[in-house]
């Protein structure tokens, strides 16, 4: 982790973040409000996914590190489903969908990258 002097600066985190902030706006839409469980989740399991790479870099250790990116992974996974019902069930465009599906996918395959720091 010499890499990163602060979880600020990996890529991973701030992606996730963006990726949170617009979940965060679309979840306002009125359409949420009628699926409220699957509102809270969504935003639940994106702002998770930067939490978990805070959390991980913090607590110092590489091993540590790691198993909290994979944590990280397995909340993106399920941001994706979520996003997957919402588009479904027709809680947003497609073109948002595409946007945060995107931002999604990115910062999963970057949990390949940071394991070998």
């Amino acid at each position: 982790m010499a890499t990163f002097k602060r979880f600020e600066d990996i890529e991973a985190w701030q992606k996730s973040r963006i990726l949170s902030k617009q979940i965060n706006t679309i979840t306002k839409y009125p359409h949420y409000k009628d699926d409220p469980d699957l509102r809270r989740q969504l935003k639940r399991s994106s702002g998770s996914a930067m939490d978990n790479i805070a959390e991980g870099f913090e607590r110092g250790g590489k091993k540590e590190f790691i198993q909290f990116l994979s944590i990280s992974k397995g909340s993106i996974g399920e941001t994706r489903s979520q996003l997957i019902r919402s588009i479904d069930n027709e809680l947003i465009s497609q073109q948002q969908f595409d946007e945060l599906m995107l931002i999604a996918e990115e910062v999963s395959k970057m949990r390949k990258v940071l394991c070998h720091i």
